[in-house]
């Protein structure tokens, strides 16, 4: 927990989830520092990690917190910072990028500046707009490929578009670890949510993931993956599940998706219920883009669906 300075104490990883304020040694590169914004998308905060010792990279360094702001100044503590990485655009990731690199010199790359997977519809309203980090402008827009250069820790970046379209995750080489931002987590399913979200997107991300060696996963909520694979495995299994499920609603003639959403989350906590429609939303889209379903209106959250086959 923070101590009365501020700081984070170092402690052994060994809770599923850690509280905010602990500085947890996850492997011979990698720490881990748990922003202080608990809550139900967020599960015990935003996962700040530290890779490096004398000269470091911070990905994903948080929102803008005090608490946390002052957290990291302790733990960079006369360490040189080389690289501030972010891997999207959503606040609670990539806000305090601004205040670490004023503070330190070391310059903001990662992400592009925010970009939706598609314009608004006429009338249409972003229910999560408020969630967007569009003063977001890195120094150096990273792309699927490119490859940074540390002090004993190098990344290969890869392009994870889907629950954004700026989306990246940065594969540690040394560790064969990968650093999957909200892509993939172990206590939640991830939120897609149009119009900045895309379902298939998101879907194409998860095979090339399976496609690829990585042995650790760590998380932007959550604690370490340690099973990666079989995990990515089961999220495109159940996101197939829900596809069919949706399918089967709708020739049920459950039209909206704010029936179908209560149908397949009844006992949802109804604080996650938005979440789960835009999820829903997100995979009503996937299947207009397949021809599978139809839309008689624009295609939006309180539009009707129908089956076409």
């Amino acid at each position: 927990m923070y101590d009365s300075n501020g700081k984070a104490n170092l402690v052994a990883a060994n809770r599923y989830n850690p509280p905010s304020g602990e500085l947890t040694r996850l492997s011979p590169l990698v720490a881990r520092l748990i922003a202080p914004n608990s809550g139900p998308y967020t599960n015990t905060g935003t996962c700040t990690y530290i890779v490096g010792h004398d000269k470091i990279a911070i990905i994903d360094p948080g929102p803008d917190c005090d608490i946390h702001f002052e957290a990291l100044r302790g733990v960079i503590n006369g360490r040189r910072l080389d690289h501030i990485l972010v891997t999207h655009t959503h606040k609670d990731h990539s806000q305090l990028a601004r205040r670490l690199s004023d503070l330190t010199g070391a310059p903001v790359w990662g992400c592009a500046p925010h970009y939706p997977a598609r314009p608004l519809y006429k009338g249409e309203i972003n229910r999560l707009e408020g969630s967007l980090d569009r003063l977001h402008v890195p120094a150096r827009v990273l792309m699927h490929g490119d490859s940074i250069e540390g002090d004993g820790y190098s990344f290969d970046v890869v392009a994870t578009p889907g629950h954004t379209m700026n989306h990246l995750a940065y594969a540690l080489k040394e560790e064969q670890a990968l650093f999957c931002g909200d892509h993939v987590m172990n206590w939640s399913t991830t939120i897609i949510a149009p119009p900045d979200g895309n379902m298939a997107a998101y879907m194409t991300s998860l095979d090339a993931l399976s496609e690829r060696q990585d042995q650790m996963y760590y998380p932007g909520h959550g604690t370490e993956i340690v099973q990666p694979h079989r995990l990515v495995r089961g999220i495109i299994a159940h996101r197939k599940q829900r596809e069919q499920a949706i399918i089967d609603r709708i020739r049920a003639d459950d039209r909206s998706i704010e029936h179908i959403t209560l149908r397949l989350y009844g006992r949802l906590n109804p604080t996650l219920f938005g979440g789960a429609m835009l999820s829903v939303y997100a995979h009503m889209e996937h299947l207009l883009e397949k021809g599978i379903i139809d839309c008689k209106t624009a295609p939006m959250l309180e539009a009707e669906y129908f089956t076409k086959i």
